[in-house]
């Protein structure tokens, strides 16, 4: 809205030029973001402390260090990062733009998944939310959806194709059926994240990681010049969702000042679902979905943890991990939680730089 009023402006004062360009804007979006989760954040964890009580309530099959550390600490932080990102999205973005709504509306669509579940957790003192199956289908008809936009307003035959990376011209076309493949690497993206959300600090910075990577990369793919110039897909329009990726940024980093050890909240399903689903969206729009899964790699090893504990405890009856998601495992081999995470940091890192020299290893 604010980058509508203020381009109107360009054409009599020259100095509003500036706002027309998006590492401008995304470059306030993140201080916006930013600004609004510090100055609101603390009322918004006094207010859920009263409402919530007990806090989120901690599995008893987990660590056992967590009941004793964790125990009365307030969920639904997400709530902050939600609204950092819309304020700075909405201030900043093109609205005119479908790409910027179709994302929107999967990050708010998984975030109000998220605050139910968790408001079910908090109000039956379980760690159990609503049926896993219901929840799925819900994800999917929201990832469907957005996907479908996406196919609709973009260029065939690549929004209906997945890019391969490292191969400029490799396409691998779907056809109407990429829809299923789009809504996977939304829903994947946002379960992945949710599994990793576990420990103070441990998913926002690996989120923020792969928003700023994201955000490099629909900058590029959304510019012919660029694009062109380094044999990417070029998506018309898309360059606009690195506002996004800012918001997302901003947001993260200042939750992370209110997350970091020992957390004074915790985001809880409302912010890891919407988060992972808006990184999934942005990836499927900028027809980067498998670069996506190396960007996001670490989120990827915490899911296989998960999917390779329950295989083998059903067809061996034994367990691989001493406790998934891999976090976990650790946790009970003796590290430290500030070591868990530091290092998961650095790995997302590393993952991130690969991941980015896709862009040019071609």
């Amino acid at each position: 809205m604010l980058f509508l009023l203020l381009t109107s402006l360009a054409d009599e004062v020259s100095l509003f030029n500036v706002f027309r360009y998006q590492t401008t804007r995304t470059g306030l979006a993140v201080l916006t973001a930013l600004i609004f989760v510090f100055l609101f954040g603390p009322r918004i964890i006094s207010l859920l402390k009263v409402k919530q009580g007990r806090g989120q309530p901690i599995r008893s099959d987990g660590p056992q260090r967590h009941i004793v550390e964790k125990q009365g600490t307030p969920t639904m932080g997400g709530l902050m990062i939600l609204s950092g990102i819309f304020v700075g999205t909405l201030l900043w973005a093109d609205l005119r733009n479908l790409y910027v709504w179709a994302v929107l509306f999967v990050t708010l669509g998984f975030g109000a998944i998220g605050f139910y579940d968790d408001f079910l957790k908090v109000t039956k003192a379980s760690t159990k939310g609503f049926s896993g199956k219901v929840r799925l289908l819900v994800e999917f008809a929201i990832a469907g959806a957005a996907v479908a936009m996406f196919m609709w307003i973009g260029e065939k035959p690549l929004a209906t194709s997945l890019a391969v990376p490292f191969f400029k011209d490799v396409l691998i076309p779907f056809g109407i059926f990429f829809i299923f493949v789009g809504m996977f690497v939304v829903v994947g993206a946002g379960n992945a994240v949710n599994m990793t959300d576990g420990l103070d600090g441990l998913a926002i910075v690996p989120v923020m990681i792969a928003a700023a990577s994201l955000g490099l990369i629909v900058y590029l793919v959304g510019n012919f010049n660029f694009s062109n110039y380094l044999e990417l897909h070029f998506v018309r329009g898309s360059g606009e969702l690195a506002v996004i990726c800012g918001a997302i940024v901003g947001a993260g980093l200042g939750f992370l000042w209110f997350n970091a050890p020992p957390a004074m909240i915790f985001m809880g399903d409302t912010g890891s679902l919407s988060l992972g689903g808006a990184l999934g969206a942005i990836a499927v729009a900028a027809k980067h979905e498998i670069v996506l899964a190396i960007i996001g790699g670490l989120f990827v090893l915490e899911t296989a943890s998960v999917i390779i504990q329950v295989a083998s405890f059903k067809m061996t009856g034994k367990r691989v991990f001493a406790m998934a998601p891999l976090h976990h495992h650790f946790e009970q081999k003796g590290w430290k939680e500030p070591t868990i995470v530091i290092r998961f940091w650095i790995i997302a890192i590393v993952l991130a730089l690969i991941g980015l020299s896709t862009l040019k290893l071609r």
